[in-house]
C-alpha cells in the first residue's frame, strides 16, 4: 500500500447522518447515495401507503438499487435473515396489503475498487476515500487509470500530479507544500527513486443560474400584450379585386391589317429576293 498523506486522509470517512426529510419520490440515483439504510426502510414504509408507487414499485426499487445491493428474501427462516445479517445486511419487511409484502435484504454498495466509481457517485465520497480507492489500483499511479475513470473522478475532484525524487518531493516551498496548504489530499506511489503525488480535491458545486424577472419587467410584458391585442392589421386585400378594372376580350371583326401584329420577325427584304435564296440554298 503507498502513502495517504493529510490529515484528512489518516481519518475514518464519517457516515453521512440519517435525512428524515427525503422521500421515495423525491430520490433520484444521485441524491440515493446520501442515504443509508435505516432511510430506505423508512420511505419504503411510509409508500406502502401510497398507490402511486404500488403501481411503479419496480421503478423506484431500481432507483435504490444504483446505490444499494438489494435482495428478495423467499425463505423467512430466523436462519436465513441472520446470515444476510452476518454479511453486512439489513433485513425489512414491506407490507402493501395482504397480497403484496416483501421481505428485502440492503446494503449499501460499497466504493473500494475504481470501477466501482460512477457519474452519480463521485461526489459522494471524500478525496481521501478516493485516493485508497486509485491506490488498491495495482499501485500504478494517475496514468494507470483509463480514460474513462479519470474522466469520471474529474468530473467531481480537482486532480494534479507530479513525480520527482523522492528526496526532493517533500522541499520546504515546493508543490507538494503549497497543495497540502491549499487543502487537497495526496497519494504517493513510489516508482523506484521516484515518487508520484497525486493530489485531490473535491470540487465546489456549480450553483445552477436562475433567471428572475422583477415585478416591472412583468408588467411591461403584460403591457406589450395588452398592445399587441389591441392592434388590428387592416386587410385590404380583397379591396384591390373590386378597383380592378374587367379586361374585354378582343373582338375578331375589328382586327385589321393595320392593328394586328405579331411577335414573329418576318425579315425587311423583298419577299421575292428572300425566295431566291432559299432556292439557291436548296440547290447547293
Amino acid at each position: 500500500m503507498q502513502k495517504i498523506c493529510n490529515i484528512m486522509a489518516r481519518t475514518k470517512q464519517q457516515q453521512p447522518e440519517s435525512n428524515p426529510a427525503l422521500s421515495i419520490k423525491a430520490v433520484t440515483k444521485n441524491s440515493v447515495w446520501d442515504i443509508q439504510e435505516n432511510d430506505v426502510f423508512r420511505m419504503w414504509e411510509a409508500a406502502t401507503k401510497d398507490a402511486e408507487v404500488k403501481e411503479n414499485i419496480q421503478h423506484y426499487l431500481d432507483i435504490f438499487k444504483s446505490a444499494f445491493l438489494i435482495e428478495e428474501i423467499k425463505d423467512e427462516a430466523p436462519a436465513v435473515k441472520k446470515g444476510y445479517e452476518k454479511r453486512g445486511y439489513k433485513v425489512m419487511d414491506i407490507k402493501f396489503d395482504e397480497n403484496l409484502k416483501f421481505l428485502w435484504a440492503i446494503k449499501k454498495r460499497p466504493i473500494t475498487r475504481v470501477t466501482d466509481l460512477s457519474y452519480e457517485n463521485i461526489r459522494h465520497i471524500s478525496a481521501a476515500k478516493l485516493l485508497e480507492v486509485i491506490d488498491r489500483n495495482f499501485g500504478g499511479g494517475w496514468d494507470s487509470l483509463s480514460q474513462s475513470i479519470q474522466d469520471i473522478i474529474l468530473s467531481g475532484f480537482d486532480i494534479s500530479t507530479t513525480t520527482l525524487p523522492k528526496d526532493r518531493l517533500h522541499k520546504k516551498g515546493g508543490m507538494y507544500e503549497k497543495k497540502v496548504d491549499d487543502g487537497f489530499d495526496v497519494l504517493e506511489v513510489a516508482k523506484g527513486g521516484w515518487v508520484e503525488a497525486i493530489f485531490a480535491k473535491l470540487k465546489p458545486e456549480e450553483e445552477k443560474i436562475k433567471m428572475k424577472f422583477s415585478e416591472k419587467d412583468d408588467e411591461d410584458k403584460e403591457e406589450t400584450d395588452e398592445d399587441n391585442e389591441d392592434y388590428e392589421v387592416e386587410d385590404n386585400y380583397s379591396s384591390h379585386d373590386e378597383e380592378d378594372e374587367d379586361v374585354q376580350d378582343p373582338n375578331d371583326d375589328e382586327i385589321n391589317e393595320d392593328n394586328y401584329s405579331t411577335m414573329m420577325d418576318l425579315g425587311t427584304d423583298d419577299p421575292e429576293d428572300e425566295a431566291a435564296n432559299m432556292l439557291d440554298y436548296v440547290e447547293e
